[in-house]
């Protein structure tokens, strides 16, 4: 195993044992990063989130001002309650060439290999900045990162390109769905089970609304694009939990449906959304409200994270294709935080070490592999024209 690759597999297991769970702070492992980057000549940003117990890191090498590159990551993982793991999940177990631990391909693996990275990119003659993007709770709707962006756009700090390392067994992906994510919210009236018409039923309304959405589940399938490229090639709809009631015989007086649509065009998010409040509006409320005036619905919006869209020139896919060798890009239906940053007007592709296949499941892992060839993508970035090649 080569210096540098031991180097960073003893970071990952530092990152590894920092139980960052979405639920819970990242500023220890946030602290560490920013530390070991400062060391190497780095300026350091931290942007707080509301609550004081979560941060971003945005961090340069190079030159000041606009364009350069961005190696971006997110540092929270997510729970490992009822998965059966063989050891420690926190706790970096390597066996057979694999990397296993809470996060190693998702997405850890990549911010220890930008981060042993910056040594060698600090010790390069750039003309254009590196930046490292380190956000917190992307697993729960890309917060970090949309708080990231509008900080960037006050400080007029735009990179001409994007590396965001999610897993894709360091494939160049050009494109990818969005994510909507909501949580609804019913209040009706209780009751005696044995009297349900003199209640409003809160857990029969969200059933209700539920058959809605599987409605409009299968109309999504016929508004797929004639040219979709993703797999399935249409907007897709999921349900992801329904809750309600305490009892058998109690009417219920509240109930929530968590749901979410990955899209793949901004045009089926509208038509979603007119439908679900078409009928809320229409039907479910006034049917509540006949009963019991104080009835309500409300929707919570989790994250609308934008996709990243596939684009004719991508100078960050093209950059990467170079570098890995790729005679092409693909397209994944996952999401990631890459539309957020391509709104801002960035060229930006996906590629990083390990799997999505072994992201979120019991035993995760990254292959010894992976994170050689993702070590060896990014020294050959430092040493591109992209970084040290003549001023445009």
């Amino acid at each position: 195993m080569s210096a540098r690759l031991s180097e960073t597999v003893a970071l990952l297991e530092r990152l590894i044992s920092y139980p960052t769970v979405s639920s819970d702070s990242n500023l220890a492992m946030i602290a560490e990063l920013a530390q070991r980057l400062e060391a190497v000549g780095a300026r350091v940003d931290l942007f707080a989130d509301p609550s004081g117990r979560k941060a971003n890191l945005f961090a340069t090498l190079g030159p000041e001002g606009p364009g350069g590159i961005m190696l971006s990551g997110h540092t929270d993982v997510v729970p490992v309650e009822d998965q059966d793991w063989t050891g420690d999940p926190f706790a970096l177990r390597e066996e057979g060439g694999l990397l296993y631990g809470r996060g190693s391909c998702d997405m850890k693996g990549f911010i220890a290999a930008a981060t042993v990275m910056a040594a060698e990119f600090a010790q390069a003659d750039l003309r254009r900045p590196v930046h490292f993007a380190f956000t917190y709770d992307e697993e729960v709707g890309c917060l970090g990162a949309r708080a990231l962006v509008p900080e960037l756009e006050k400080r007029g700090l735009r990179p001409a390109m994007a590396v965001i390392g999610e897993p894709t067994s360091m494939r160049v992906i050009e494109g990818h769905k969005g994510c909507c994510e909501y949580t609804v919210r019913f209040s009706g009236l209780e009751g005696h089970g044995s009297s349900p018409e003199r209640g409003v039923n809160a857990a029969e309304y969200a059933a209700r609304y539920v058959t809605r959405l599987m409605e409009l589940r299968q109309a999504l399938m016929l508004r797929a694009p004639d040219d979709g490229r993703f797999e399935p090639p249409w907007t897709t709809l999921n349900v992801g939990r329904i809750s309600g009631g305490v009892a058998h015989n109690v009417i219920a007086g509240k109930a929530e449906v968590d749901w979410e649509m990955r899209p793949v065009q901004d045009a089926d998010v509208d038509f979603v959304k007119e439908a679900v409040a078409a009928y809320v509006d229409h039907e479910l409320l006034p049917a509540m409200r006949a009963v019991c005036d104080e009835a309500w619905i409300e929707t919570e919006v989790i994250g609308e994270v934008a996709g990243l869209l596939p684009m004719e020139e991508n100078a960050a896919r093209d950059l990467i294709s170079r570098l890995v060798g790729a005679n092409g890009a693909h397209v994944v239906p996952f999401g990631t935080e890459a539309g957020l940053f391509q709104k801002m007007g960035t060229s930006v592709v996906v590629c990083g070490p390990g799997s999505i296949e072994q992201a979120h499941k019991p035993d995760e892992f990254v292959s010894l592999d992976q994170m050689q060839a993702c070590l060896q993508m990014l020294e050959k970035l430092g040493r591109s024209a992209a970084l040290v090649g003549p001023e445009d």
